[in-house]
């Protein structure tokens, strides 16, 4: 008997330390990337230089198909936080704070701090005019990552986001310059004063992506060892406007090889009300004698040599970006810790490169509403799905890999049974939505009181369903009287959204199909409330 328990000692402590690995909790490195669409190698795009991002894919799980909730800053990034839809934080524009409207919503790092969590943030994690303060204090109990004039190459910040002098000075005269132009109707802000674009022989550093990479990096170091598990936040700010990025980034590619968007017309028997005249990109002063609009509606055309410089622009900021990403995982490699963390990294939502004549985000199309969403988790292989996710998901996701509670109330699903092979899918559709105005005298004509007009858009495996509402959210009773026109895209025979086919014939019964989804989703989102 004393042989056999001298010899069931070591199966006891082996014991002991699966169950402490078991329930181990996770660091979390959550990496958010403005204005990314899924142009980069992981997602096939053979042409973008990402060879960080692409690494970090080789070890985590793409989802192919995940869209945004609202493709503008403020509100999907809302929706990130708190895992609730846009009618729900109340969050519609660039000007709202989530704190107003919801003084008591719960945040995915406030969720993780009642779990034992420090959680942290740098850069660009909510939109700063839709959080108190600009970063929503109430999710961070370690001090946010602030960078300092000495910690830029050039020992100073850049201004306005650029280093070359005459940018910098145009961009001092703008500031100084009284208030009160009129406001873009896309954007909600004044007009740019520097340029679209600007490459200079400089370090990483002595711009504000490459000071967050190397502050972050820094807090990486100080935080290995500790008996606490972490959530680190890095908001990244390119390849955001205006397209800038060391030359370096620039030499990868040669502007003329840069294929424009295929199709620049838009969409065959299409509501005008679905598009905009890229007014964010229309800001910058170097765009404007660029622009070559002619005649009514929601066109800009935009000379080929502009389109090739700003393609040129937005890849380099791409791939300035990819090595910062390389830093932060470099950094938890070297620390022995790649392989123990869980890493999200998302772009808030997609972007239009000269699709359907326009630029920016702001629409409910395909280019603006999907998004990058790669997810790495230890013990889970890498993979590709094509499973249909929202940016709605990240919340609960992250909870389920990290193992803590999921709040009952959050209106996404985790996609960790996706992860692991155990579904195929968790939904059948995803919702974005985006408002818009109707010019008086359209509104009139439809016999509305109002102009205001909201978008909601279900994407199902093959289709797109837009359905235009006057004055309405989902917090009410689907009306059909507040319907002014409705678009259906078959993305298996038209993947470029050549042609609305909700008026043909062949597409009745999917279309009313879709109407049925549609209008179920507007009843679960009332029973939510």
């Amino acid at each position: 008997m004393n042989r056999l328990s001298f010899l069931m000692v070591p199966i006891f402590f082996c014991s002991i330390m699966l169950t402490a690995q078991e329930k181990k909790q996770y660091n979390i490195l959550f990496i958010a990337v403005d204005d990314l669409r899924p142009d980069i190698g992981a997602y096939g795009n053979k042409l973008v230089k990402t060879p960080n991002i692409d690494r970090l894919a080789a070890m985590g799980t793409i989802f192919r198909r995940n869209y945004c909730q609202q493709a503008v800053c403020g509100p999907t990034r809302a929706s990130i936080m708190t895992g609730m839809r846009p009618d729900f934080t109340k969050i519609w524009d660039l000007k709202t704070q989530m704190r107003d409207m919801n003084p008591d919503i719960l945040t995915l790092p406030q969720h993780l701090i009642q779990q034992g969590y420090l959680t942290m943030g740098a850069g660009k994690i909510y939109h700063p005019t839709s959080a108190l303060n600009k970063i929503d204090p109430l999710s961070w109990n370690t001090p946010y990552i602030e960078a300092k004039p000495a910690d830029y190459a050039l020992g100073k910040p850049a201004t306005g986001g650029y280093v070359k002098p005459e940018n910098k000075a145009l961009f001092v005269q703008k500031k100084n310059q009284p208030k009160g132009e009129e406001e873009d109707a896309d954007l909600g802000s004044t007009k740019k004063t520097g340029p679209s674009v600007e490459a200079m022989d400089v370090p990483d550093h002595a711009y504000e992506d490459g000071v967050l990479a190397l502050k972050v990096k820094e807090q990486l170091i100080k935080l290995n060892g500790l008996d606490k598990p972490f959530f680190m936040a890095v908001g990244f700010h390119k390849p955001h406007l205006p397209f800038i990025a060391p030359q370096k980034y620039w030499d990868l590619y040669k502007r003329e090889a840069l294929p424009l968007a295929a199709f620049q017309e838009h969409a065959e028997k299409s509501p005008e009300l679905a598009y905009h005249q890229s007014g964010e990109l229309r800001n910058y002063p170097d765009i404007r004698p660029q622009v070559q609009h002619q005649g009514a509606g929601n066109h800009i055309r935009l000379a080929t040599e502009k389109q090739r410089e700003l393609l040129h622009g937005y890849y380099a900021a791409i791939s300035y970006t990819d090595a910062q990403v390389g830093i932060l995982l470099n950094t938890l490699d070297s620390l022995g810790t790649l392989e123990n963390t869980i890493i999200v990294l998302w772009g808030d939502h997609g972007w239009h490169l000269g699709d359907h004549d326009m630029w920016n985000k702001h629409s409910n199309f395909e280019q603006a509403t999907r998004s990058p969403l790669i997810i790495a988790a230890p013990g889970i292989k890498s993979g590709k799905t094509d499973a249909l996710s929202e940016h709605l998901d990240i919340f609960p996701t992250i909870c389920d890999l990290a193992g803590v509670s999921v709040p009952a109330h959050l209106q996404g699903k985790s996609l960790k049974p996706v992860m692991a092979g155990r579904k195929s899918i968790v939904k059948d559709y995803a919702v974005s939505q985006y408002p818009r105005s109707l010019p008086k005298a359209e509104m009139i004509q439809a016999g509305f009181n109002k102009a205001k007009m909201m978008g909601y858009s279900l994407r199902s495996d093959r289709y797109r369903l837009t359905v235009w509402m006057n004055d309405f959210t989902s917090a009410q009773p689907y009306d059909e009287k507040k319907l002014y026109a409705t678009e259906l895209y078959d993305y298996r025979k038209d993947p470029l959204e050549k042609k609305n086919v909700a008026g043909d014939p062949t597409y009745t019964s999917i279309k009313e199909q879709l109407i049925e989804e549609m209008k179920a989703f507007f009843r679960l989102q009332e029973k939510k409330r």
